[in-house]
């Protein structure tokens, strides 16, 4: 595992950085973390020493109690000048957020305060991640900043477009999710030029993708419901991934309470026949359908109008019956040049003899399995471990953090053949 200084500036997207560092070493990195005196006002730094460990420094005179050592290390005899004890040991270095401030004087050579300091000591790799309002992420000076960090080896994590600080303001600038910013620090730790995952999924660019994700409710009466343990991330993740890389994306969203990703049009359904409906109405513009949705397989025949009261019942029976397999109605109504993926979720040693059984059956293009044995993966959990199963062949994607998953499975399916399903749409 890596040790990551992380340089956090002055920005309302700071609240961010706490959640990037939890999962940073929840993978097992160790985690440094240095504070611009501005950004005190959104994120105290009692939050980041608790989750990463290690004292959070702010000025090039403080002294550090760990000597620039990172958690798990002994502290060094001496004591060292804190940038560059950091930036020296650091693996990597990403500072998220970067604000227009911050991104100006990295440009220029700034050294005027701990964080920008030791953006000049550092010989490992620079990663930048901008969070802004648009009008000042699109303004020249900002662009201009940008490509003169790029063209210095710099890798910048473009931000993306959503919810602003400001009062219903949208646009471009929103800062990256921490799983993606995580998954691009370990392409980064990986030897990659932070380019990998756009080349991999520029199949994306310009298509069309319709999404399902959440678990489905089906009444039993005004107040109740069967449900499942779904939190939607994947599939909010494979939206995400979808949307970033350029595809015009669609997400039918059963219940889950996620934050819609930045680009992407969200349409939000109660029941599986609610689900049915939308997708098998959006159905016929897409380009991609993924099927990543935890559909019922059953719901109550007849659901109670009112409440089904307590008083007077030692048992209650309800009669269910099958809801649609909306995955084969899909592939029944599927048009030239359409590419289709299912979701298996099975437990145990015969869940992968299930998916492959799936593959050949249901007459989809592609199976992405998980085995839901492992309750700290998959149903609501953040992280997952998958296999992609096309019919040429079959992709493991280890356990990491969904948006990495998500981006994995999207490579997986242009690696294996799958995509070439997909109609011609560069005329």
């Amino acid at each position: 595992m890596a040790r990551i200084l992380l340089g956090v500036s002055g920005g309302i997207a700071a609240y961010k950085a706490l959640e990037l560092v939890r999962l940073a070493t929840g993978s097992g990195h160790a985690v440094r973390v240095i504070q611009t005196p501005a950004s005190r006002r959104f994120v105290g730094p009692d939050s980041f020493v608790a989750l990463s460990g290690a004292p959070v420094l702010f000025f090039e005179d403080e002294a550090d109690p760990l000597r620039g050592a990172y958690p798990g290390e002994e502290p060094a005899g001496e004591l060292p000048i804190s940038h560059l004890a950091l930036a020296e040991r650091a693996d990597l270095y990403l500072i998220a957020p970067a604000t227009a401030n911050t991104i100006a004087k990295l440009a220029h050579g700034f050294a005027d305060n701990l964080l920008t300091a030791a953006a000049l000591a550092c010989r490992a790799p620079l990663l930048v991640a901008p969070a802004m309002n648009e009008r000042m992420y699109l303004h020249p000076a900002t662009q201009q900043a940008l490509s003169q960090l790029k063209a210095r080896g710099v890798q910048v994590i473009a931000p993306g477009r959503g919810r602003l600080a400001s009062r219903g303001e949208e646009g471009w600038g929103r800062l990256a999710e921490p799983g993606e910013l995580l998954a691009r620090c370990e392409q980064a730790l990986a030897g990659g030029d932070g380019h990998e995952h756009e080349r991999s999924l520029a199949w994306l660019r310009g298509r069309r993708v319709l999404v399902s994700a959440g678990g489905t409710r089906e009444p039993i009466d005004a107040v109740r419901f069967l449900g499942n343990r779904s939190s939607g991330r994947m599939g909010y993740a494979l939206a995400g991934a979808a949307s970033r890389a350029g595809a015009e994306v669609m997400l039918v969203s059963a219940n889950a309470q996620l934050p819609a990703p930045a680009g992407v049009r969200v349409l939000a359904v109660q029941s599986a026949a609610d689900l049915e409906r939308e997708m098998i109405a959006a159905s016929p513009s897409a380009d991609l359908i993924m099927m990543a949705a935890a559909v019922a397989d059953f719901r109550p025949r007849e659901p109670a109008d009112g409440k089904i009261k307590r008083a007077g019942r030692k048992r209650l029976t309800i009669e269910l019956e099958r809801t649609g397999d909306i995955l084969a109605q899909l592939v029944g109504a599927r048009r030239a040049g359409q590419l289709i993926v299912g979701f298996a979720a099975e437990h145990g040693e015969a869940g992968i003899l299930e998916a492959r059984r799936k593959l050949k059956e249901k007459g989809v293009d592609a199976i992405v399995y998980n085995d839901i044995a492992d309750p700290t993966l998959g149903f609501d959990a953040e992280e997952n471990a998958v296999t992609v199963l096309a019919h040429e062949g079959e992709r493991r994607l280890a356990r990491a953090p969904k948006p990495t998953i998500a981006e994995g499975i999207l490579t997986a399916l242009h690696e294996l053949g799958a995509t070439r399903q997909l109609a011609d749409t560069s005329a």
